[in-house]
């Protein structure tokens, strides 16, 4: 982890006479030196390309000397790094002063759509999860990067952006081909296991004696669900503590939403083939038309979220929680739950946020041994039953730069340098050591990983994969993310806790993004590709055509399958490179 950047006096009298504008040439000069071999140090980038790339920021920043702007991103480490680190810096370099705003992301969904409705300037720019791009293509008040970048921002546009480079670019590109975010930040959620234990030979031939197959990175979900049956009820205890086979968690919270709209139907085969997103049924199970026109999430309409794999899915998510998670589980959030497999008592968890890898990298920990290597390892989630080949694998969260037409131009031209300056080569590979969130190819396979990589449990590993392109955010077939989103986890917490089936809890939530995508069309309030609801008709006539919704297999449960974790990390780097 990278230390926070503190200016000294001399640096903060060298900021304020950046922003008033009269840094002279030779100051500016030592400033960009100093930044490219100092606080920059590590890019794919020559040092006499950092420094181009920063003298092209102070040049166009000059219009803008002396502003002060506005932005805000969730917290996350690697957004604390932009505030501490890279918001002092841009100041510096530019005279612009950025206070770089760290809140909750429910607050910032909120602040977004508040200035949407409202066209009150909020935020001068917001780093936005890009699940939110359905409702950015539909809405108008989103700037179009594209074409800003080709107009109004020509000379604005750091002619060294590289967009091809981006990881994640496909997520923010709507069906115009337009792109409306620009990605910052990005996460996947994989499987999570503890190598050490696997790897013990006196585990494997238990588990082999018991399941008749060999203990290791499970494929399927029956796999999966043998190995949490085995170490929660056939080991039951490893050097004195009490161990379990899975983690998860199932608090009434918005976080809840998150654990299932963030693919976990999909992973089980929900939806239809087709990355970055399923098509025509896509992993929240709407459908759309041929011009992308949202047309039902039930399965009456054509959709798939009441599904029977869906079904299959959430039932199977319950039963994990209440038999093989540690009992408090049920009562925590996402954010409680995150850190509990780095306490030493898990022994996997297949919905794991590689956001964490950071808390599980460090020396104190239970889950890392003397030399501060990993005991534990990340590898794909296994697929459910219903899943296909050409389907999404699982979920990436990214976190990308959004502006709004609202917003001052003036103000939104400068926090679009600010927005490139965070994502810039000269400071990218720098940020991912930093925050362990990439963004770019090029640093993925920079040097710097590959000395990290050892440390970081198979993060490299998988960027590197040309897998790691099935693992993709919510996309464009939902119309209205911020209203939509909540239904999740207010109808699918009372099957979580219990108290109904999870078909009812997945009839409601069916029924309710219906309703609130038909009474958004009868508002008017899209500029294009507004929903279009399918008149319902008997199920059965859906479930009986090809593709999804998919009827109910006779076998959910086939016979497990697993790979040792050495092979599958050497089949995926022969692979190569991301295609």
């Amino acid at each position: 982890m990278k230390t926070t950047y503190k200016a000294s006096a001399w640096l903060a009298a060298g900021a304020m006479l950046a922003s008033m504008g009269v840094l002279a040439q030779e100051d500016r000069t030592a400033v960009i030196e100093r930044l490219a071999d100092e606080v920059f140090a590590d890019s794919t980038l020559s040092r006499e390309e950092k420094i181009a790339e920063l003298e092209w920021f102070a040049q166009a920043a000059e219009p803008f000397r002396g502003m002060e702007i506005n932005t805000v991103a969730e917290g996350l480490t690697t957004h604390t790094w932009e505030r501490d680190v890279l918001a002092p810096a841009f100041e510096e370099l530019t005279g612009i002063n950025v206070t770089h705003n760290i809140i909750g992301e429910g607050d910032v969904v909120q602040n977004m759509q508040t200035q949407m409705q409202s066209g009150r300037n909020i935020y001068d720019a917001y780093i936005n999860d890009s699940d939110s791009i359905g409702t950015h293509i539909r809405y108008g008040a989103t700037v179009n990067l594209s074409e800003a970048m080709d107009n109004e921002w020509k000379d604005l546009t750091l002619p060294t952006l590289d967009l091809e480079d981006f990881i994640g670019i496909q997520y923010t590109t709507g069906p115009d081909g337009s792109i409306y975010q620009l990605p910052d930040q990005q996460f996947a959620n994989l499987y999570w296991f503890r190598y050490d234990w696997f790897q013990r030979e006196d585990l494997q031939q238990q588990f082999q004696e018991i399941y008749g197959y060999d203990l290791g990175v499970p494929t399927n979900w029956t796999a999966y669900q043998d190995i949490a049956e085995f170490f929660s009820e056939h080991v039951g205890e490893i050097d004195g503590t009490k161990v379990y086979g899975h983690m998860d968690y199932g608090r009434r919270d918005p976080s809840l939403g998150w654990r299932f709209h963030d693919s976990w139907l999909s992973m089980a085969g929900m939806g239809s083939p087709g990355v970055p997103f399923g098509n025509p049924v896509d992993d929240w199970g709407i459908r759309v038309d041929e011009e992308s026109h949202p047309v039902g999430a039930s399965v009456s309409r054509g959709g798939a979220t009441n599904s029977p794999a869906s079904v299959f899915a959430v039932t199977k998510m319950v039963e994990w929680l209440r038999d093989y998670a540690p009992p408090e589980a049920q009562g925590m959030t996402f954010g409680e739950a995150g850190p509990v497999p780095a306490q030493g008592n898990v022994a996997q968890q297949m919905f794991w946020y590689t956001a964490f890898t950071a808390d599980m990298v460090s020396p104190e920990v239970a889950v890392t041994d003397d030399e501060g290597n990993p005991k534990w390892r990340m590898a794909p989630s296994p697929v459910g039953p219903y899943w296909e080949e050409g389907m999404k694998v699982g979920y990436q969260d990214v976190g990308a730069w959004t502006f709004f037409n609202s917003t001052p131009e003036d103000r939104r031209s400068a926090a679009w340098l600010f927005a490139q300056f965070t994502v810039s080569k000269t400071v990218s590979l720098e940020k991912l050591m930093a925050g362990l969130t990439p963004i770019r190819e090029s640093d993925i396979f920079s040097d710097q990983m590959t000395e990290m990589a050892p440390k970081l449990g198979g993060l490299v590993e998988f960027y590197r994969s040309p897998n790691e392109s099935n693992w993709t955010p919510t996309g464009t077939n939902v119309p209205d993310y911020p209203r939509m989103a909540p239904l999740w986890w207010q109808n699918l917490a009372p099957a979580v806790n219990g108290d109904i089936s999870a078909q009812e809890a997945l009839d409601n939530l069916a029924n309710d993004l219906d309703n609130i995508m038909a009474r958004l069309a009868r508002a008017k309030v899209f500029s294009t590709y507004e929903p279009i609801l399918n008149e319902p008709r008997d199920p059965q006539e859906w479930l009986d055509e090809p593709g999804a919704p998919k009827a109910q297999l006779e076998d959910e449960m086939p016979q497990g399958t697993t790979v040792p974790y050495d092979q599958l990390m050497e089949e995926w780097m022969a692979a190569g490179s991301r295609q």
